[in-house]
């Protein structure tokens, strides 16, 4: 089925897109009872990995204790498993077992999609998101494949295959799970439903129009009745972030990230409509859900034309933003602007962490990120106040000043300039969509810091010129140095700085058991006590491509993390 013509003609808007008929009211399911009920996600992440982030705070904190800082030099390999796609009748459906056994007959492998097996996309892996651990089945997902995999030794029990129309294939982010269903976007963008039990498909929608130059990496995120799907854009089209029937994939509301008709909030913050409605800020990462006020808050992206402002000026609203939207409703509530009038393709995308605390004596709902423009924002996520600004990059310097409102004033001097302007941080940013953490129990705030600098020259004058991240070239000058960051949310003051040899990677989780785990960019997986930063065991299995997770199997605590096509399963013998 398609939803492409109704979406089509519906009336473009800031506000949402409210579509009748949505099914059942939040917090009941409306068809399949079996599987993981909806209300289970809502539980502080301890012995399963069912959403995104493990629960809906955004913060990667396992309640799970058996590995802390005393045992975790046990810690040893449970098995492995490298995992292979692309199209049946090749090497498909891989999967071996190292110290639990494995292997055993062919899986079976469903083939759906759209595509007529022109593009041979899909075939090479690289796990690049989360993986959701449910009743000793886990779903790990990559572009234009999905697998379901025994927990015990990584035997794949079957894996889907979508025949892409081919797009950009840089990464897929993960898997929603609702009762027996799974949910999985493709490249080509389309939300994909299948039977989680069999991998038979139960129906696809498009959630953004190929022709447009839209590709998905989203990671749907089931709340409730809803699913939650975001899109993405490198050129000048806009973002939005959509909600989907779990049992139907009926649309059930659209949110614009831009002004898109006239009178919209946030249209003044641009030149005129047209350029408003090309401004990008795709919602490319999950966010978090605030069951509470039943807020989901997310990150966007960058506005379009990426490096070239001249044509768009003012801060250009909703883009480099933390944003709440109501669930039910997709309508916004509050915002706070990251990167006003950015022009380093510095999104703001990344998963925000909720946490209580006491700020001025007053206890607080609290929100907070780490940008990729490398400064931390804590915000109230009740009303968005702003509390919290602070630099985390050591040698960012694209800001003048702080406005009375915590946003950072940019520096017109730090955009790309014909001569060359010399600007930190790299294009990458501080940060990227790798996960960060925190926990609880330290009151710390876990994340990487990557600093460099770049030069960047302005290669097209006329802001006519220009489209998407076109009308710079980029020289990078050099690393400056890249470290593991613990920090108070509170002050955004850092508590620690590890140095990383090579540059960190993959995301970051941590566990009641006050260990903290990463990759350090040199080809080892480390768990560093969580507390001072400090490295207390490590396995050289190579540079983790996505952030790790913890889980019980049969009791035992299990760590899991990807390199490219391999899953690692650690556990204590």
């Amino acid at each position: 089925m398609t939803l492409k013509k109704l979406v089509l003609t519906l009336s473009f808007a800031a506000a949402p897109v409210l579509i009748l008929g949505q099914g059942a009211p939040a917090g009941q399911a409306s068809g399949a009872q079996g599987g993981l009920d909806p209300k289970e996600i809502y539980k502080r992440l301890s012995d399963q990995w069912l959403t995104y982030s493990g629960d809906y705070t955004g913060q990667r904190y396992s309640a799970l204790t058996q590995v802390n800082q005393q045992t975790v030099k046990n810690l040893t390999l449970a098995w492995t498993a490298r995992i292979t796609g692309g199209a049946p009748g090749g090497a498909a459906g891989g999967g071996f077992g190292g110290f639990g056994g494995g292997g055993g007959a062919q899986a079976p492998v469903v083939v759906g999609g759209e595509g007529t097996g022109e593009f041979a996309a899909g075939g090479g892996v690289t796990v690049k998101g989360s993986i959701i651990v449910h009743d000793d089945v886990m779903y790990v997902t990559a572009p234009d494949n999905t697998w379901a995999m025994d927990v015990r030794d990584g035997r794949v029990l079957w894996r889907y295959y979508w025949k892409t129309r081919g797009g950009t294939h840089i990464g897929q982010r993960g898997a929603g799970l609702w009762h027996d269903y799974l949910y999985f976007t493709t490249p080509d963008n389309y939300l994909v439903s299948v039977d989680a039990r069999t991998g038979k498909e139960r129906w696809h929608v498009e959630v953004s129009d190929f022709e447009e130059q839209y590709f998905t990496t989203f990671a749907p995120h089931v709340i409730d009745n809803h699913v939650i799907v975001g899109t993405g854009n490198d050129l000048d089209m806009p973002g939005f972030l959509q909600s989907f029937d779990p049992e139907t994939g009926k649309l059930q509301w659209k949110f614009y990230t831009v002004p898109m008709s006239a009178g919209d909030p946030g249209l003044d913050t641009w030149p005129n409509l047209d350029a408003a409605r090309h401004g990008g800020g795709q919602v490319w990462i999950p966010g978090s859900f605030d069951p509470e006020t039943r807020y989901y808050i997310f990150g966007t992206g960058n506005p379009t034309p990426g490096y070239t402002g001249q044509g768009r000026p003012g801060d250009n609203l909703f883009t480099g933003c933390l944003m709440a939207v109501h669930v039910d409703t997709g309508k916004m509530i509050w915002y706070f602007q990251t990167s006003a009038h950015d022009t380093h393709d510095w999104d703001s995308a990344q998963t925000p962490v909720l946490w209580d605390g006491v700020i001025d004596g007053k206890p607080r709902k609290l929100a907070s990120t780490v940008a990729r423009n490398g400064y931390f924002y804590t915000v109230d996520r009740v009303t968005g106040q702003h509390l919290v600004t602070q630099k985390l990059g050591t040698y960012t310097n694209w800001a003048k000043e702080m406005r009375p409102t915590g946003v950072m004033e940019p520096n017109p001097a730090k955009e790309a300039t014909i001569p060359g302007s010399l600007v930190s941080p790299v294009e990458g940013g501080v940060v990227n969509w790798p996960p960060p953490a925190y926990s609880p129990d330290t009151g710390l705030l876990y994340s990487q810091e990557k600093n460099g600098f770049n030069l960047l020259y302005l290669t097209e004058p006329d802001p006519r010129g220009s489209m998407g991240l076109g009308g710079k070239a980029v020289g990078q000058v050099g690393s400056a140095g890249d470290f593991l960051v613990g920090l108070d949310p509170k002050t955004g003051k850092v508590a620690w700085r590890h140095a990383f040899p090579g540059g960190g990677g993959g995301g970051l989780l941590v566990t009641a058991g006050r260990v903290l785990f990463s990759g350090d960019g040199s080809g080892n997986f480390v768990a560093f006590d969580a507390t001072n930063g400090k490295p207390i065991w490590h396995s050289r299995i190579g540079n983790p491509s996505n952030a790790a997770q913890t889980y019980l199997v049969d009791g035992k605590q299990h760590v899991l993390v990807a390199v490219g096509d391999t899953l690692y399963a650690f556990a204590m013998y």
